[in-house]
């Protein structure tokens, strides 16, 4: 629907179209990048009547190649002269901020068990679903002209002068329609000579989804604060990926670039319009090495902040020592100290009850989990320390009370 409309447009010459190729990418993207310092050494920039603008719109739906091509754009081009707008959707992904925790931010186990995806962008904010029905999109300016307000303020106009939606914009800058509901939540990343703020917009996203996949554990990190959401599909069922893509896209060519008003159809013949990309190492040399470190377990996972997690299990009774009654509730305790996704610290507190019945070898534990991954590498290395103590019994199988110590664990470091 979007791109039969903008055909539509480009033909009566309201505005350009492109369908960028291989080689005029590789030329118009890349050209001033490697003088991009050397061009804003003075920190002067252009009048607004000067500045061009573009719509860009990825052809992936692949999170890591999309965020790398955030990145590359933000390291590489030069939009002291040319804001561009870059619109794009993805395969069902979580994306956590910068500082995040994803242990606590998503539901770990079940991104694996559906192949979902668990991507750490490099702006803050709080973390998101993406799917297919939802549209996002990034504002890249030079750092001095950054304005989140004004690229909210659009996205509203847009929904607005489209669809007839009426939205407002609370103190966390989320964007709400019927005074509760959040559609949009916002980020940003600020350098030295170039910010982008991003944004997500909910149109048709599926919502069981989201709230399954986005189910947290407690642990004493910060975590991001949960909203009402709902899908702008939900306000008028005009809406869609497509639809709104194409409103947002134009509310963004027939707005002046630094203040907002309505330049109509003349100021939008005057931009540099739509433009399909294709990010690939062909098109922005050096991508592949961003996506790949952007795929990383060191990346996602490593650049946790330290945290711990503390759980209290109940011994099962046919576990305890038969001949003894205790008075108090047997629980087994387990605290952990995790920093940059490495377990640092354990302390493991044994009941006296199963003390009693023959269960034995806390320092071997905690010896052999110190420096693991806070995974199922953990578990392993768990079952093998209470192996090697095996002496007269079945040297490859846990007896009963070591199974249970292993459940726990594995409760610790799988669940929420």
């Amino acid at each position: 629907m979007a791109q039969a409309m903008m055909k539509k447009i480009a033909m009566s010459s309201a505005c350009v179209v492109v369908g960028i190729t291989r080689r005029t990418s590789s030329r118009s993207l890349s050209a001033g990048c490697k003088n991009l310092s050397a061009s804003r050494k003075e920190n002067i920039l252009p009048s607004e009547g000067e500045v061009t603008k573009s719509v860009f719109m990825s052809q992936s739906t692949d999170i890591y190649t999309n965020l790398a091509l955030e990145d590359w754009m933000y390291r590489n081009m030069d939009f002291s002269n040319h804001h561009v707008m870059m619109v794009w959707r993805n395969e069902p992904c979580v994306v956590i901020g910068r500082h995040q925790n994803p242990w606590m931010e998503a539901n770990i186990p079940l991104l694996a068990e559906r192949e979902i995806d668990l991507a750490r962008r490099n702006s803050g904010g709080g973390t998101v679903y993406h799917d297919r029905g939802n549209l996002n999109i990034t504002f890249f300016t030079p750092k001095e002209r950054y304005n989140r307000k004004y690229n909210l303020e659009l996205i509203q106009r847009a929904l607005y002068r489209g669809f007839g939606v009426k939205t407002t914009l609370n103190e966390r800058q989320d964007i709400i329609v019927r005074d509760k509901y959040k559609v949009s939540g916002t980020a940003a990343k600020l350098g030295r000579l170039t910010g982008y703020h991003h944004c997500t917009l909910l149109v048709n996203a599926n919502k069981a989804d989201l709230s399954k996949a986005l189910a947290k554990r407690d642990t004493n990190a910060t975590a991001s604060t949960p909203s009402p959401v709902a899908n702008l599909r939900d306000m008028d069922n005009r809406v869609t990926v497509d639809s709104l893509q194409t409103a947002v896209g134009y509310e963004y060519l027939r707005t002046p670039a630094l203040h907002l008003a309505d330049g109509g159809q003349d100021l939008i013949a005057k931009q540099r319009g739509f433009q399909f990309v294709n990010p690939t190492d062909d098109w922005f040399p050096g991508l592949d090495e961003i996506k790949n470190e952007l795929k990383t377990w060191d990346w996602n996972y490593g650049r946790t902040p330290v945290f711990t997690v503390s759980r209290s299990f109940p011994v099962p009774a046919e576990l305890l020592a038969p001949s003894r009654v205790y008075s108090a509730t047997q629980e087994l305790v387990i605290n952990m100290t995790v920093e940059k996704g490495l377990i640092n610290d354990v302390t493991l507190s044994i009941p006296p009850g199963l003390v009693d019945s023959g269960f034995h070898g806390e320092a071997s534990v905690v010896t052999h989990l110190k420096g693991k991954r806070f995974t199922s590498e953990a578990l392993s290395a768990l079952q093998e320390a209470m192996l090697t103590r095996h002496l007269t019994s079945d040297p490859k199988k846990l007896d009963d009370k070591e199974q249970f110590v292993a459940k726990c664990f594995d409760q610790v470091v799988n669940t929420i």
